[in-house]
């Protein structure tokens, strides 16, 4: 099975991961992982007056910081994985590349916060599963 597994970092991601390493099914070779971390853009504005090797630089920064102790883990449970860092608003890009992707999966932590609609879930993780055709499995 193709699996997406978007990450940010935060604790629900830790969670997210705890879930798979303590669920056998989910390990082994009969799996293949995509880690996608998406930065929020930088306004416009700003980014057109910042040198372009600089901002390409602070995104690998900051897809780094998140996939350093997530490359630790899936080092350690001896599963190999592809790490993909990606620009915009996450919900869309999430969404985008699942598609274009073809994954048969996306496994997702939820943060479970936000406004009155989204007292369940996160808005992201909301607005994921309203938009995408690809099953989702949320670890809360």
């Amino acid at each position: 099975m193709k699996i997406l597994v978007p990450v940010d970092g935060s604790p629900f991601t830790k969670r997210m991961l705890a879930y798979l390493a303590a669920h056998d099914e989910w390990l082994g070779e009969a799996h293949s992982y995509t880690l996608a971390y998406v930065a929020p853009a930088v306004p416009a504005r700003a980014a057109s007056v910042i040198d372009k090797e600089l901002l390409k630089g602070y995104y690998a920064e900051e897809a780094d910081k998140v996939f350093k102790p997530i490359r630790s883990f899936f080092a350690k449970q001896k599963i190999k994985a592809d790490f993909v860092g990606k620009v915009g608003h996450a919900a869309d890009v999430i969404v985008d590349l699942a598609a274009k992707g073809k994954y048969d999966l996306l496994m997702m932590g939820s943060h479970g916060h936000g406004v009155l609609g989204n007292l369940v879930l996160g808005s992201v993780t909301t607005k994921v599963i309203s938009r995408s055709e690809v099953p989702v499995l949320i670890i809360r």
